[in-house]
């Protein structure tokens, strides 16, 4: 298990806690492999990420590398629903951007359930707004229980 820095409501930090499914130099081979990149800044990602270890591709497949992050809900920095908390700082949105640090990030929310790995970061914020502009314990409980098929069916895995 390790934590990793993450972008929370507010535009604030905190810590939160995953299973390490890369190697430990992941960050620094990052910017070796950054012509690689399939999305567009900020966000990364390589299809057979060389950084990923074997049993992080399972627990990667499974989504069981998020679970630790009951621990962030537990504390108070995460809630179950709401949208991911980024790596990056609240100094990269644009002001129009901002309104997903109003709430709490969460475990799951309409991007896991609508695109997850494959999804740009303005498809996703869009996704996030139209959620917080619609939240609902209703809405949150329909989430929940759609997240369980989808990771279990490996939708759209990262």
């Amino acid at each position: 298990m390790f934590t990793q820095k993450r972008t929370g409501q507010g535009g604030r930090t905190f810590r939160m806690y995953k299973f390490r499914t890369m190697v430990p130099n992941a960050e620094e081979m990052k910017k070796q492999l950054m012509h690689l990149n399939e999305l567009q800044w900020p966000d990364f990602k390589i299809s057979n990420d060389p950084r990923i270890t074997k049993v992080g591709k399972f627990l990667r497949k499974t989504s069981l590398d998020e679970l630790p992050q009951l621990l962030n809900v537990i504390k108070g920095e995460m809630s179950l629903v709401g949208p991911r908390p980024t790596s990056f700082g609240a100094h990269t949105y644009d002001l129009w951007q901002t309104e997903r640090l109003d709430v709490q990030p969460g475990l799951t929310g309409l991007w896991q359930l609508f695109g997850r790995a494959s999804t740009e970061f303005h498809d996703r914020l869009l996704l996030d707004i139209a959620y917080i502009e619609r939240r609902c314990l209703w809405l949150d409980i329909q989430i929940l229980f759609r997240t369980i098929p989808a990771v279990l069916k490996q939708r759209g895995a990262h």
